[in-house]
């Protein structure tokens, strides 16, 4: 066999051992998944963000979200706060990155609004300052996280930890969590 063909299936039977272990994390999804249905049932929106890997996790709940998932459902309100470069750029430059996001909720959030973050580690500063500020203003705050949940597992209400160090797998488990919310919130709204 290959070196190749073992690593391959190293990071298959990973996989699959996490996404097992994934049935245990089910109390801490039916919170999130409540707390977002809630929020959207009343009319208040998500705000979702992450770095790299997870701000692209971000840009495509807000997109599942905001267009749609499986089925065939009226919009649902969702920002991720992730792609507007020229906001981003100008909040990096004359504050800090550290505030990229908080920034945009102080701008764009209201009282009862959800704030999703996304980071495997759960240590990134700038999520960690967005969950103060969305806190500040009477926000709920969400996690997904991954090795021991980090600062951000302390700090937010509700987290959701991937029980892995490995930063692919967290990614992996991170997108089937989103897809399964997806899933929850078609069913709910058509």
């Amino acid at each position: 066999m290959s070196l190749e063909i073992h690593k391959y299936k190293n990071s298959l039977s990973e996989h699959i051992s996490l996404f097992n272990m994934l049935i245990d994390l089910e109390d801490q999804f039916d919170l999130i998944a409540q707390e977002i249905y809630s929020t959207l049932k009343r009319g208040n929106k998500i705000l979702i963000a992450g770095n790299g890997g997870s701000a692209t996790d971000s840009q495509h709940f807000a997109a599942e979200l905001v267009g749609r998932f499986e089925k065939k459902r009226l919009p649902l309100p969702a920002i991720d706060l992730t792609s507007n470069c020229s906001s981003i750029t100008s909040i990096s430059n004359d504050f800090d990155y550290e505030e990229v996001f908080s920034r945009q909720i102080q701008a764009l959030g209201q009282c009862s609004d959800i704030f999703l973050g996304i980071s495997t580690s759960g240590n990134s500063r700038n999520i960690l300052r967005a969950t103060e500020v969305s806190k500040q203003i009477q926000i709920k705050t969400l996690a997904l996280v991954g090795n021991d949940g980090g600062e951000l597992f302390k700090n937010a209400d509700i987290s959701l930890v991937i029980p892995s160090n490995r930063t692919a797998r967290i990614q992996e488990a991170h997108i089937f969590i989103l897809h399964s919310l997806c899933e929850f919130i078609d069913n709910l709204f058509c």
